[in-house]
C-alpha cells in the first residue's frame, strides 16, 4: 500500500512539475522579506517583528497553487502531442486519468486563489494579492493556450509571469528591481534556450528584436510608475527604486550567470543538449538572485540563508524527479503492431 501510494504521489509531482516550484517560493518569500524590512524600517522595529508566518505559508501556498496548475494544463493541453514524442509522461502513459489530471488542475488553481484570499485579508491590502494571482493564472493560461506557439509573445509572458507572481505579497513594490530582474532574466534566458534547442517555429532576429524592445518597454513604463506614484509622497526617488550599493549582488549574480551559461554551450554535446541544461540552470539560478537581493537590502543572515537553502532543495528534487522519469520510461512498454503481408 505505501509503495503504490509513493508512486501515485511522485506521479502527481511529475504531472505539476513540482521539483522547481521552489524556485516560485523563492520569489515570493523574497518579496515577503523585503516587504517586512520596509515596514521594520518605518516603523523602527526588527525584521522578525514585522513577519508573520502565516503571510509566509499563504504566500508560499499562492505558489504552490500557481506553478502547479500552470505545468497541469500545459500537460492536458498537450497530451496528443506528447504521447508522440514524451509516451512516459503521466497523462500519455495512462498513469494519470484525463479527468483526474483536470481535478488536480483545478484544484491548484482554487488553491492558490483562496490562499491570495487569505493573505489579503492578513495584509489588509484591499484584495490586491487576489487581483495579481488571477492576473498571474490569466498570463499563465494564455501561455499554455497559445502563446507558447508565437514565439517571441510566449517568451515575453514568461518572463511577465514571473514578474507578477512576485509582485503579489506586496501590490506597493518594496523593490522594483526584484521583479523586473526575474522578468528580464527568464524572458532573455527562455529566449536563448528556445534558439539553442532548435525549436520550430525558428526563433528569428524579428523575434529578438521583439523580445528586447517589449523588455526595455516594460521596464520603463514599471519605473515611471512606481516613480510618479511614490515621487510625490517621499520627494526624490521613489524607495521602490532606490540604488544602493547592495544591488551590485544581483549585477554579480547575474555575471556569473551568464559566465555558467557560456560554459555550458562550449560542453555540451549539442545545441539542443545546451539549451535543456542552461534552462535548468537558469530557472534554479532564481533563486540565487532571490538570495541576493534578501542579502544586499533585508541584510539579514538568518533570511538570507533561508531563501538561499531552497537551492539544494529544488536541485535535488530535480535529481528525483529525473531519476523517477527514468524509471517509467523503462518500465513504459512499446505497443507493437503486427506488419501486415
Amino acid at each position: 500500500m505505501l509503495h503504490s501510494l509513493s508512486r501515485r504521489l511522485l506521479t502527481l509531482l511529475q504531472l505539476t512539475r513540482m521539483a522547481l516550484v521552489f524556485t516560485a517560493i523563492a520569489d515570493g518569500l523574497c518579496t515577503v522579506l523585503l516587504s517586512a524590512q520596509r515596514r521594520a524600517a518605518a516603523q523602527g522595529t526588527s525584521l522578525s517583528a514585522q513577519l508573520d508566518a502565516r503571510q509566509v505559508a499563504a504566500a508560499a501556498a499562492i505558489s504552490v497553487g500557481l506553478y502547479g496548475f500552470g505545468m497541469s494544463l500545459n500537460d492536458i493541453i498537450d497530451r496528443r502531442r506528447d504521447s508522440q514524442i514524451s509516451p512516459q509522461r503521466p497523462l500519455p502513459s495512462g498513469r494519470v486519468g484525463l479527468a483526474a489530471a483536470h481535478v488536480v488542475c483545478v484544484a491548484l488553481i482554487a488553491m492558490a486563489v483562496l490562499a491570495s484570499v487569505y493573505y489579503s485579508s492578513l495584509a489588509r491590502d484591499g484584495g490586491t494579492s487576489v487581483v495579481l494571482t488571477i492576473g498571474t493564472a490569466t498570463l499563465i493560461a494564455f501561455y499554455d493556450l497559445a502563446g507558447k506557439y508565437l514565439v517571441a509573445p510566449g517568451l515575453l509572458t514568461l518572463g511577465l509571469i514571473r514578474m507578477f507572481h512576485a509582485l503579489v505579497p506586496d501590490a506597493h513594490v518594496p523593490l522594483l528591481w526584484h521583479p523586473l530582474w526575474l522578468l528580464n532574466h527568464v524572458a532573455i534566458l527562455s529566449t536563448v534556450a528556445y534558439g539553442w534547442e532548435e525549436k520550430r517555429p525558428p526563433l528569428t532576429r524579428r523575434h529578438w528584436w521583439f523580445v528586447l524592445g517589449g523588455l526595455a518597454l516594460i521596464d520603463g513604463m514599471f519605473i515611471a510608475i512606481v516613480a510618479a506614484r511614490r515621487g510625490a509622497a517621499e520627494a526624490g526617488v521613489a524607495a521602490a527604486l532606490r540604488i544602493e550599493l547592495a544591488l551590485l549582488l544581483p549585477v554579480l549574480a547575474s555575471v556569473l550567470f551568464v559566465f555558467i551559461a557560456w560554459r555550458v554551450r562550449r560542453k555540451s554535446a549539442s545545441s539542443r543538449e545546451a539549451g535543456q541544461r542552461v534552462m535548468l540552470y537558469g530557472l534554479l539560478w532564481l533563486i540565487v538572485y532571490d538570495a541576493a537581493f534578501v542579502a544586499g537590502y533585508v541584510r539579514n543572515g538568518v533570511a538570507t540563508l533561508a531563501v538561499l537553502m531552497l537551492l539544494p532543495v529544488a536541485y535535488l528534487s530535480v535529481q528525483l524527479m529525473r531519476w523517477w522519469s527514468k524509471l517509467m520510461a523503462v518500465s513504459h512498454r512499446p505497443a507493437f503492431k503486427r506488419a501486415r503481408t
